[in-house]
């Protein structure tokens, strides 16, 4: 997952969800739905994500894109979607890839140290040699405040501030105007880079770069007892690389109603990303497997596809989605997008995209039919007694390109670098104050740190989602599956809480 996003919060009625009976309580036997969802094991997901590690393990730790780590990742897929009987497709594409020059931070005296630091996206390069000057801070160490320098001499200095509260480009701004030649902001959580961005170019002409929290509060501890001068030296420049995703869909199918899921394939450089996002791209693989083995004679075609360069922007998805936007009708013949980018993080949240918006307004125009797909996915945790929570649907993930062209999506999230709160341990067990994946981009996103809980509950999710809506999708557009049954109470049984659905005619971190 790239790394922006906004805040989850609680839905006001999981509450209530204990008391739901299952689909077999109900009904007394098990839907189609709920014998597929079985049928796709939580172990053999396991199994595609040992692969993914090994494949890692043998490739300098990781899978990004561009490395042989990514290509062997899509080989496994390809050889294992053939053994079902898939073909399968590269889509190339083609990407400008920022190329570090130079990243550091050099404290000159009181002492001699180096630090590692992180080019801002959108940030002006460094002068040639670096900027050396004295340290300020803000008075409130968040600098989220024209205010907070009043009273500081930041005249030809480099401006430390925590990150937190506010956007980088209002801290970066703000130090700016109080005459900061760079901008240094460390982390609020330990153990972490600020892998950060200032959302559009020009908005500063200086340097803006991220620093770990430890060694930030180290620089803030020395500038407090006197003068602190350092050399920020941070540089990139940009080249144009080729990469590609790997899709595939089902024999069976009407060709002009395709229900499709996504997930991309590549990790950080930083680490293998076996949660982030191996746990996504391996349920879907292990979905694809078992619906060709079951030999279902589905009304839509279902199409998966395992998306390249998610880490470096959501490049592979909006490339797929611009070319097809470029061909007429096939973005129409795509009936809704189901997103799954982190499943089985360590300390889990069961999550679902606000496509009603019910919690999160969206920072875009979110296309009919999108919480439609929410209900399919929410439905089948509320049959079965499972709490949930609302994520936001910020464009985080590969979803955007969808929404931004007027389809339907929705998706599930475990969580990533939003902190657990005390109401989310109450509905999902884990520990409040450390973020839902302790691992995120980083070495530890390992198999051991996969939480095999959170991944068995949001496997059977997408199973069964996926197998509903291969016979049916007529609550999202319209288009009604031959006689299909439906896994659990109320779903595609008339308009439900979004209307009659005959009227249904969004990477690196901001803040």
């Amino acid at each position: 997952m790239t790394a922006r996003r906004t805040l989850i919060a609680l839905v006001s009625s999981v509450a209530v969800l204990g008391a739901l009976a299952t689909p077999v309580e109900a009904h007394g036997h098990s839907s189609p739905e709920e014998r597929f969802a079985q049928q796709v094991s939580t172990r053999n997901v396991l199994g595609h994500l040992a692969a993914l590690q090994k494949i890692a393990d043998r490739n300098g730790g990781n899978r990004a894109a561009l490395t042989t780590g990514y290509e062997q990742s899509a080989q496994y897929v390809e050889r294992t979607l053939r053994k079902a009987g898939y073909r399968t497709e590269r889509d190339p594409f083609s990407y400008d890839r920022e190329v570090v020059d130079t990243n550091s931070l050099t404290e000159n005296s009181p002492a001699t140290a180096a630090y590692e630091v992180d080019l801002m996206e959108f940030s002006p390069n460094a002068p040639a040699g670096g900027v050396t000057a004295d340290l300020s801070a803000p008075t409130d160490p968040l600098g989220c405040e024209a205010d907070d320098w009043s009273g500081v001499d930041a005249t030809g200095t480099i401006a430390l501030i925590s990150r937190g509260t506010c956007t980088f480009a209002t801290k970066a701004t703000n130090a700016e105007v109080a005459g900061a030649v760079g901008v240094v902001v460390y982390n609020n959580v330990p153990d972490a880079q600020v892998l950060g961005t200032l959302g559009a170019p020009d908005l500063v002409t200086i340097p803006v770069s991220g620093l770990r929290q430890a060694d930030g509060q180290a620089l803030a501890t020395a500038l407090a007892a006197g003068a602190v001068n350092v050399t920020l030296d941070v540089s990139s420049h940009v080249e144009t690389v080729e990469s590609f995703n790997v899709i595939a869909e089902t024999r069976q199918g009407r060709d002009d109603n395709v229900v499709m899921l996504g997930a991309h394939l590549d990790s950080v450089e930083e680490g293998p990303g076996i949660n982030d996002n191996g746990t996504g791209s391996a349920t879907i693989l292990e979905v694809a497997v078992q619906l060709a083995k079951s030999h279902a004679r589905h009304n839509n075609t279902v199409r998966f596809a395992w998306w390249g360069a998610e880490e470096a922007g959501l490049e592979g998805s909006t490339a797929y989605v611009d070319e097809l936007a470029t061909q007429p009708g096939e973005l129409d013949r795509i009936a809704t997008y189901l997103n799954y980018d982190m499943v089985g993080s360590p300390n889990y949240i069961i999550s679902v995209y606000d496509a009603d918006q019910s919690t999160f307004p969206a920072p875009v125009d979110v296309p009919p039919g999108s919480a439609e797909t929410e209900d399919v996915l929410t439905e089948w945790f509320d049959s079965t007694g499972q709490p949930w929570v609302d994520t936001a649907f910020d464009g985080r993930s590969d979803y955007q390109a969808f929404i931004l062209n007027g389809v339907p999506a929705s998706g599930l999230f475990t969580g990533a670098d939003d902190v657990k709160t005390d109401e989310e341990v109450a509905l999902f067990g884990g520990t409040a104050g450390i973020t839902h994946d302790p691992n995120y981009h980083s070495a530890g996103d390992t198999l051991a740190n996969v939480n095999r809980t959170a991944l068995g509950i949001m496997t059977k999710a997408i199973a069964a989602s996926t197998y509903s809506l291969a016979w049916d999708t007529s609550a999202i557009n319209g288009v009604s599956g031959p006689g299909a049954g439906h896994p659990w109470p109320g779903h595609g049984h008339g308009p439900g809480k979004h209307g009659n659905p005959d009227d249904n005619t969004g990477w690196k971190r901001a803040s």
